[in-house]
């Protein structure tokens, strides 16, 4: 019998996804943003790309919050996942590790014959 809900896998699959879009547009406003607005005097990008990631990390935490519980990650993974968010490439450094904990999710579900 399995101990992890099936709807886990796609959940999981759109966390991941949303990881990197968080990721993205951080690196947006931290990369194109900031640095126009700073060097170039043109502060334009900064409210537009600035709402868009805290939509994404809003998202971001709300997908921990539903998709991870449940996954047998403890609170060490999900720290992990949470500390790796803080950090603008920490979304990318993390990715492999999720994309692992996905396998093995996927295998959980697997049905046996």
């Amino acid at each position: 019998m399995n101990t992890i809900p099936s709807w886990k896998d796609p959940a999981l699959g759109l966390f991941r996804i949303i990881a990197v879009i968080e990721g993205v547009t951080t690196l947006a406003l931290f990369l194109v943003a900031m640095p126009l607005k700073y060097w170039g005097g043109n502060d334009a990008l900064v409210p537009l790309t600035g709402q868009i990631h805290g939509y994404a990390f809003l998202l971001y935490l709300l997908g921990m919050v539903i998709v991870l519980p449940g996954l047998g990650w403890g609170v060490g993974g999900v720290l992990r996942t949470f500390v790796f968010s803080l950090f603008p490439f920490g979304t990318f450094i993390n990715e492999p590790w999720l994309h692992r904990r996905h396998a093995a999710v996927k295998a959980a579900l697997k049905p046996t014959v």
